[in-house]
């Protein structure tokens, strides 16, 4: 087994961060007062448009897509140790650097469209002009996304959509959305549900669903909404596959964000606790401070080498050296593991801090809100450890 980065991939890093350290930490600085509010205000959305336009043209927004659409057709290990390094960074703005893993970006999805859609729909993407949304989750629908209610039927040469979504990530400023749909209630998850790319004009963007975290998602509505008929992602009936695909292989990049948090969190609470003094001594003293600084590092290399691992075995898939009959399992392990053991060390870190901890200006508060949230999203905990077990047991 060879662990070794390669040396493209370090070169890779190197450069994103040379972009960081110039096009984004200069405005993060710029705005830090804007940042610490809830929720963001215009300032704060026009700097992430910026970064996301200057990331474009610098070609590593979208680094993950095929080239033949203006990508680096990076790999999906690259694009996870540039999430990771995002992440790390510690800078809030950092994320629009980056598709992965927001729900914003163009997704290898979109390819499964026609081709004669790709310059109206995938192009303004891939430049940072346009951002999208993915319209799975229903009020009755989450954890069991075949629950989905809403449906499309075909009149003539459309397709018209009735049912609503929530809890839909940049649902409010997507120009088009990925939406899920009912098309034979019999089949349902085996041949009845279908991915349709609606745009933004066909349907209506309800209230803001305001979070602890710092992603407050939207309800969609669509009352009679009409696509053309070849606006269809993939084939018919074939959504719930699309949409379990489009999650497995975003568990990498998610994975990567916690550790990249984690990271930042221990690099945050070692500093303090080497500075900061009590009862005569640096912090950095006390068994107390350092024994669970030192669990967090170990938990932090078990991070890094399950995400890494599922990041090689897409690449395998990709590449068909192998034919993937682990990854489900493996993105379901990285997608419990990580959520939830990055959540717990920056729990530990903000305890370092003490009161300052509890800041909206301190280093690890915020973290620690969008950690909660992503034990949640993209299949909860629970979720993860019900297919696990499955795969232990043969169990339904």
């Amino acid at each position: 087994m060879d662990f070794t980065i390669p040396s493209e991939l370090d070169a890779l890093r190197a450069s994103f961060a040379t972009f960081l350290d110039r096009e984004v930490r200069p405005l993060e600085d710029q705005l830090a007062e804007a940042l610490r509010r809830e929720p963001v205000g215009p300032d704060v959305q026009a700097a992430a448009n910026s970064v996301r336009r200057r990331s474009c043209e610098a070609g590593f927004y979208a680094a993950h897509m095929p080239e033949q659409v203006g990508g680096w057709d990076l790999s999906a290990l690259g694009m996870t140790l540039l999430v990771e390094d995002a992440a790390r960074s510690g800078l809030a703005l950092a994320g629009y650097a980056l598709g992965p893993p927001n729900p914003h970006a163009p997704t290898p999805l979109l390819l499964e469209l026609p081709e004669h859609l790709r310059d109206r729909y995938v192009a303004p993407l891939m430049r940072g002009e346009a951002t999208m949304c993915f319209a799975l989750t229903e009020p009755e629908a989450g954890s069991d996304a075949q629950a989905i209610t809403t449906r499309a039927r075909r009149e003539g040469d459309e397709w018209v959509l009735d049912g609503m979504k929530h809890y839909i990530t940049n649902g409010e400023d997507a120009d088009l959305a990925i939406v899920f749909a009912v098309t034979d209630p019999d089949k349902r998850a085996q041949g009845g549900i279908t991915a349709l790319l609606v745009p933004r004009e066909a349907y209506a963007v309800g209230a803001t669903q305001l979070t602890m975290a710092d992603s407050h998602p939207v309800e969609l509505f669509f009352d009679g909404s009409r696509v053309p008929s070849d606006h269809v992602v993939g084939e018919v009936g074939q959504g719930f596959y699309a949409a379990m695909r489009f999650l497995n292989a975003g568990r990498a990049y998610i994975g990567a964000q916690c550790l990249g948090m984690a990271e930042w969190c221990v690099d945050q609470a070692a500093a303090h606790a080497r500075t900061r003094e009590a009862f005569g001594q640096p912090l950095a003293s006390f068994q107390g401070v350092t024994f669970p600084l030192a669990e967090s590092k170990a938990e932090i290399e078990a991070m890094r080498w399950l995400t890494y691992h599922l990041a090689w075995s897409c690449d395998e898939v990709a590449a068909e050296r192998d034919p993937g009959d682990g990854v489900p399992l493996d993105s379901s392990v990285v997608k419990w593991f990580n959520t939830e053991y990055a959540h717990r060390i920056a729990d530990r870190c903000l305890q370092v801090f003490g009161g300052q901890g509890l800041l909206r200006d301190g280093p690890i508060e915020r973290v620690l809100r969008h950690l909660r949230m992503l034990r949640v999203v993209e299949g909860a905990s629970e979720v993860q450890l019900m297919v696990i077990a499955r795969a232990l047991t043969g169990g339904r």
